[in-house]
């Protein structure tokens, strides 16, 4: 049974930083692109990041320079580095993996993020 399980979520205060990760099981984990991605209330589901099976990386505009996705397949888990974080970056944040070329597509629980003084 495939498995995504996001923690690090926290209230931190604005400027400050929280780590996410994304823990995967029951999959081939380096062969998947990942990403994250967020929902603030009452807003759609945004994504702010993605990796790709090679490594490569993606961002929204709105978190490019403060954000950084990296994965570590040796532990099947990707991480989410979030630093000068503002208050709308309140959200639930969630992990997403998908194998190219297949219908294979998974989401994580999520992890509540709140950024407030």
């Amino acid at each position: 049974q495939v498995q995504l399980v996001e923690s690090g979520g926290n209230l931190v205060q604005p400027g400050g930083s929280l780590r996410l990760s994304c823990a995967a099981s029951g999959l081939s984990f380096e062969l998947y692109n990942v990403a994250w991605y967020r929902q603030a209330p009452g807003k759609q589901r945004e994504r702010v990041a993605g990796i790709v099976s090679s490594g490569i990386t993606n961002y929204s505009d709105s978190v490019k320079g403060r954000f950084t996705i990296s994965r570590d397949n040796t532990k099947n888990t990707v991480y989410l580095q979030m630093n000068s974080l503002k208050p709308e970056d309140t959200a639930v944040y969630f992990c997403h993996a998908d194998l190219p070329f297949s219908s294979a597509d998974y989401w994580g629980q999520g992890t509540q993020v709140t950024v407030s003084s």
